[in-house]
Order: structure tokens, then C-alpha cells, then sequence
């Protein structure tokens, strides 16, 4: 999506990419305390700072004023590296130099890097100096730990996002436990993810986007809207969006997602994604006319995000089930599946010997039963005569047909 000139004029300038990592660096600054402070996510910062993407509107403004540097005062003398580069270092003093005990050192404050001392360096120590000591390592949790710490953190939010997507409390709830749910069954997966919150959100996304939720009853309309006029016109434009215009529109403008970052989230490309949310952005602005009346898409971004998070806070929406619930839901689940498929290959299992213990081993023909014929000759060809058929035979033989012996013989 393309932004107006005048829209980057207006924003506050913002050094190259390498010089945002050096001055987040130089502050003493992570990219958990800039994202949280600024409002996105850590891998949202690390994009600024590789170059991928700039921040923009109220988010530049606090990002460039987060890293800017410190105003420079003039120093009252040379710096000791500037003396040192123009003439060859002195003696040390013939006095001893006062030892600093390290516990001083620590308590002291450390002046910025940036900044060149105002008076003349206190001497340095013949003897070397104590290393400074380093930054205490941050606690490691354990898996459990982890997990809940993610849940607390993003759990309530997930569901009011979702809420937002779908309309139905319930529906988001579930959606975000099932979410969370399948983290936890790919824990391995999801802990050294770049964006943790980001898998599970597109996980519940996809959840509660589902068309399958339309033949249970209880999903099939969705909850009341609000009562306030402007909130109840937001949520219904909302709804009469389609399900990818509407989780388009939320992400960029609510959740404050970047434009390549929505498009690679919903599984589209660049221009896809911007084509989607101009269109979403103008189905809401017939709704809302002071969306319409905005002066500059930043504004109207702005505008639309701060509409968005007040309907998500003003609206009551069923709380989470407590973290400790979720993961032994996911386990017994996970436990239900590999026994139902344990006891599938165990019946094919039986089914399949049994079959072979009972089957023949040769092929035998069946036998019709045997029935009486009659009518028919015998397939043998004429029997042996009998006696008595012997005996006319010959009375035959002997005597001529004529008259009514030819039909009825008379047999002695």
C-alpha cells in the first residue's frame, strides 16, 4: 500500500536502519523494551532495524524519540583519546594514585557512551583495573513457566481480538484455549519462534474462522451487538465484511501489524492484502462518516484503530481458563489421541490375524446339490435292455404291424 508525500513529510525523520540498532544499543535498550514501549512486537523492531520496514504515524513519533540521542554538550577540554592521538602519552605521576575499591565502581553511574567527559579524567591505577562485572543472567524457566508467563501476557488479549473477528464470546474463547492448547502440544515449536503471540494468534485465527462453526447451534448467530449508536454501526459493518477483508483490516489497523507482515499472517501477497484493506477500510467509512472524513490515510488508520480497541475493551468478554487448566487439557487430549490410535492398530491388528487364521488355504469348487430329472433321456446313451424289453422285441420282430397291434401290441 502507498503512502502520501505529504505524509512522510510531516513524519518526524528517522536515521538508517544500522543507526536505529546503534542508538537502541547505546541507550542499553532491547527490542522487548522498544516493542513494548513503542506498542508492537520484537520482530516488528527487528524489521525496522534490518531495513524490511519503517514504522509509521503515532508509532514512528515514539519509536525516533525513543532512539534519539541525548543532546552532546560542549566539552570544557580535549578528549583523553584525541590527546593521545596528537602527542605521545606523558609519565605517570611521581604521586601514587588513589585505589578505587570495586564496590565504589559498581555503585558509581555510568556516564553515556556518547558523551565526551567535561573535566579533566581522574588518574588510572598503575596496577590493571577489575574487569567491570557483568549483567546478572536472566532467570531461565522451565517449560511450564514459560507457558504461563505467554498466556498471562497475551491470553486476554487474544480473545478480545477474536471477539472482534467473530462476534461470538464463547466462540473466541474457545478459540484462543484450543490456540494455546496446540502451543503447548508443539511447545518445542513455539518457544524458539520468532513471534510466539503471533503463532498463537493465527492459530485461534484460523480456529474460530472456520466454516465448520455454522452447523453447531450454538455459534450459529452471532451475540448481541453493542447498545452505544457508534460502537453498534462498528461491529455491524464489521461483521458484513468478509472473513479475509475482516482479519485483514484487524490486523493492520487493529492489532498494528505491518502491511507485509498481514499479508505473509493471512497467506496472501503484498498487493493482495493492500487491495483487501482499502476495500474494508472503505465499507467502513460508509458506516462510520468520521472515518470518512479523515484527511490522510495515517489519520484514518489512527482512527480506525482507536474505534476498534475501545469496542474490544467496552465489551465484556468471557475471561480465559486459568493457564495450568489449558495445559492439562492439552495433555489429556494429546493422551485421548495416542490411546484411540493405539487401540485402532491393535483391533487392525486382530482383525487381520484373525482373518488369516480362519481363511482356506486352497481353493475348493462347490458342488451343486443333486436334483431328480425327468423327460430327458439319461446322459449315459441307451440303457441295457431288461428281460421283458428283451421279450417284445422279439414278439415285435415277429409278427406284422397292422391293424391296432401297431398301436397298442399285445404282449404275452
Amino acid at each position: 500500500m502507498t503512502r502520501s508525500t505529504t505524509d512522510e513529510v510531516a513524519a518526524p525523520p528517522l536515521p538508517s536502519p544500522k543507526e536505529r540498532r546503534r542508538l537502541r544499543e547505546a541507550k542499553s535498550l532491547s527490542e522487548e523494551q522498544v516493542a513494548e514501549a513503542v506498542g508492537v512486537t520484537r520482530a516488528t523492531v527487528r524489521s525496522w532495524e534490518t531495513g524490511r520496514t519503517s514504522p509509521r504515524g503515532r508509532k514512528r513519533a515514539l519509536y525516533a524519540k525513543l532512539i534519539a540521542p541525548d543532546p552532546e554538550p560542549v566539552p570544557a577540554t580535549r578528549p583523553k583519546a584525541v590527546r593521545r592521538k596528537e602527542r605521545p602519552e606523558r609519565p605517570a605521576p611521581a604521586a601514587e594514585p588513589v585505589p578505587v575499591a570495586p564496590a565504589a565502581v559498581a555503585q558509581l553511574p555510568a556516564a553515556p557512551a556518547a558523551v565526551a567527559p567535561t573535566s579533566a579524567p581522574e588518574p588510572v591505577p598503575a596496577s590493571t583495573p577489575p574487569p567491570p562485572e557483568a549483567e546478572p543472567a536472566a532467570p531461565r524457566l522451565s517449560p511450564d513457566e514459560a507457558f504461563d508467563a505467554l498466556y498471562a501476557h497475551s491470553a486476554p488479549g487474544l480473545v478480545r481480538q477474536t471477539y472482534l473477528l467473530t462476534g461470538r464470546r464463547s466462540l473466541a474463547r474457545e478459540s484462543v484455549e484450543r490456540a494455546f492448547q496446540l502451543a503447548w502440544h508443539r511447545w518445542p515449536e513455539v518457544a524458539v519462534d520468532r513471534d510466539p503471540v503471533g503463532w498463537v494468534r493465527a492459530a485461534a485465527y484460523e480456529y474460530a474462522m472456520s466454516p465448520w462453526h455454522r452447523l453447531r447451534r450454538v455459534h450459529r448467530h452471532p451475540d448481541a451487538p453493542p447498545t452505544e449508536p457508534a460502537r453498534r454501526a462498528l461491529f455491524e459493518a464489521l461483521l458484513d465484511l468478509p472473513p479475509a477483508y475482516r482479519r485483514t483490516l484487524l490486523l493492520y489497523d487493529g492489532v498494528g501489524l505491518d502491511l507485509p507482515e498481514t499479508a505473509a499472517e493471512t497467506e496472501a501477497s503484498t498487493p493482495a492484502a493492500a487491495g483487501r484493506l482499502e476495500v474494508a477500510r472503505a465499507a467502513i467509512a460508509e458506516r462510520l462518516p468520521e472515518l470518512a472524513a479523515a484527511a490522510s490515510p495515517a489519520e484514518r488508520s489512527e482512527l480506525l484503530q482507536d474505534r476498534l480497541g475501545g469496542l474490544a475493551r467496552a465489551e465484556h468478554v468471557p475471561a480465559p481458563s486459568p493457564a495450568r487448566t489449558v495445559r492439562t487439557g492439552s495433555e489429556d487430549k494429546a493422551r485421548l489421541w495416542t490411546r484411540a490410535a493405539i487401540a485402532f492398530v491393535a483391533l487392525l491388528i486382530g482383525a487381520t490375524a484373525l482373518t488369516l487364521h480362519t481363511a482356506p488355504t486352497h481353493y475348493e469348487q462347490p458342488l451343486s446339490p443333486p436334483e431328480r430329472v425327468g423327460g430327458v433321456p439319461p446322459r449315459g446313451g441307451p440303457q441295457k435292455l431288461t428281460p421283458q424289453d428283451l421279450k417284445l422285441q422279439k414278439v415285435l420282430k415277429e409278427q406284422l404291424a397292422h391293424g391296432p397291434e401297431r398301436l397298442v401290441p399285445r404282449i404275452p
